[in-house]
């Protein structure tokens, strides 16, 4: 309203070229300047962010406890992210949700700022793993701290609780050929050949050139088992729904697992022992950042037990305070491990497309 009263007021001519401008309407422009200033001074912080992560009213909370006001824009990808961080254009955001991946890549090309963590004081709230930020790759580089954890989701095994005894304890269930046609995965070049991987105990994003071959016959083998590859959380409930499958490997973990239990499905979740792939979204402070202890507030209040918590109960995400309930029965047995950059995607992507076509293992 400020902004749009300032335009008014300096688009006409000046009072004594006006023709017809009556004292009143003098003394209401005066009146209008003099709470142009105070409008000014509520500090605005834009953020780049993922759908749900700031709901409206969550936004209108920060904003009548700081007397600010936030801008929100959504991005539906890590491509359309790195843009929007990158663009000159953009007119610059103070901060962004990204994965670790992301914030590695953006910090290696000096695009963050390191947060401030003594104006953090929640983290003291977060589970011990998230404190342990030396611990999760992409997060700091030498004593600065570039991403807060926020929300995070593992990718382990979904499975029909009427189809097993006891809740598998291996990536290799999705191998095994009792459970041919019953088999869910995701159709990701990056995460299947990180899967397979992870099978055979080898690092999942440093794979060697002469390892490639036999990771490219293990997912002809996968493709043999599966019955189909999904993309999306709901097509993943439609086949596991009309085909009766017996175990998914969960790219969208716990997301996956509150729909179908939603849709009245008896369904166990699990990491299992290998581990599970997981992708770890932080808040970060870019280094266009003109509000600097107000984006430290923002991150800060985002890790209060109201905000963090209200985001699993509406999302169905974890959050970095608690254990996720979803893992209440069926604890991990492996280790999360978070994502990072890979070695080769264009190399992992057209050995995938190879694969999905139906090469046959003699040929790699």
């Amino acid at each position: 309203m400020a902004v749009t009263a300032q335009r008014q007021a300096a688009g006409g001519a000046s009072t004594g070229g006006r023709p017809g401008l009556r004292r009143r309407d003098v003394a209401g422009l005066a009146l209008a300047g003099a709470w142009l200033p105070a409008a000014r001074a509520a500090p605005v912080l834009r953020v780049l962010s993922w759908p749900g992560y700031a709901d409206p009213d969550v936004v209108a909370r920060f904003e009548r406890r700081h007397n600010a006001r936030v801008e929100i824009t959504t991005v539906s990808s890590d491509d359309v992210l790195r843009a929007r961080v990158a663009s000159p254009q953009d007119g610059g955001f103070d901060l962004v949700a990204a994965n670790t991946a992301e914030i590695a890549r953006l910090a290696g090309q000096q695009l963050l700022a390191p947060l401030p963590l003594q104006q953090i004081p929640n983290t003291q709230r977060q589970l011990p793993r998230f404190q342990n930020l030396g611990s999760i790759a992409g997060l700091t580089a030498g004593d600065q701290v570039y991403g807060m954890p926020y929300t995070y989701s593992e990718m382990g095994l979904i499975y029909d609780r009427q189809q097993f005894a006891a809740a598998p304890r291996s990536i290799g269930v999705l191998w095994e050929p009792r459970w041919q046609g019953r088999v869910l995965a995701f159709d990701g070049s990056s995460h299947a050949f990180s899967l397979a991987a992870m099978r055979r105990g080898m690092p999942p994003f440093h794979i060697q050139d002469a390892q490639f071959a036999d990771l490219a016959r293990d997912l002809v083998a996968l493709r043999r088992n599966v019955r189909a590859f999904y993309s999306l959380p709901e097509e993943s409930l439609e086949l596991f729904r009309k085909h009766h499958i017996a175990v998914m490997h969960a790219n969208y973990g716990q997301q996956q697992l509150k729909q179908l239990r939603d849709a009245g499905l008896d369904v166990g979740y699990v990491v299992p022992r290998e581990g599970a792939l997981a992708w770890l979204d932080c808040w970060a402070i870019t280094r266009r950042c003109t509000q600097l202890p107000l984006a430290a507030a923002w991150i800060n209040f985002m890790l209060d037990p109201g905000v963090s918590r209200g985001l699993t109960q509406r999302q169905g995400l974890a959050n970095t305070l608690d254990e996720p309930p979803a893992l209440s029965d069926d604890a991990p047995m492996g280790a999360i491990v978070w994502l990072e950059p890979v070695e080769d995607e264009a190399l992992r992507a057209q050995l995938w497309q190879r694969i999905l076509s139906g090469d046959r293992p003699s040929r790699f």
